[in-house]
């Protein structure tokens, strides 16, 4: 049984220098679908070609070569945190907001490979 649910959704998140450039090689080598450019916040997001699956650019002026976190989409993050934290998973610092568009919070596995949890600000009131 497991402490918290993803919902159907899976964002792999990706660094890249130039998020344009790369969401056009995206599209060209993969046919992948640009979603949107969010240039405040320094992300754009692409729909691959399996339901479910985006894969999110975000831009870095020395992105980590080899640099992949699953992000995984939550209804609750507050509360999927708590129940994790208390289970003694460790949390890369605070949770970010972006008002109007996501909350994240990045934490660890055993191995110390990174994983992200969203929740999805768009439609919240």
């Amino acid at each position: 049984m497991s402490l918290i649910s993803p919902d159907e959704t899976i964002n792999i998140s990706l660094s890249v220098k130039d998020r344009h450039v790369s969401a056009e090689w995206y599209g060209s080598m993969l046919g992948f679908k640009t979603i949107y450019h969010a240039d405040d916040a320094g992300w754009s997001e692409l729909q691959t070609n399996t339901a479910g699956v985006t894969i999110g650019l975000g831009e870095h002026t020395k992105p980590a070569p080899g640099n992949c976190v699953p992000v995984f989409g939550i209804a609750d993050l507050d509360a999927a945190r708590q129940k994790l934290e208390h289970a003694k998973v460790r949390f890369d610092g605070e949770t970010d907001v972006v008002e109007g568009m996501v909350k994240t919070a990045t934490f660890y596995d055993p191995d110390g490979n990174a994983l992200m949890l969203a929740e999805d600000l768009t439609d919240a009131s």
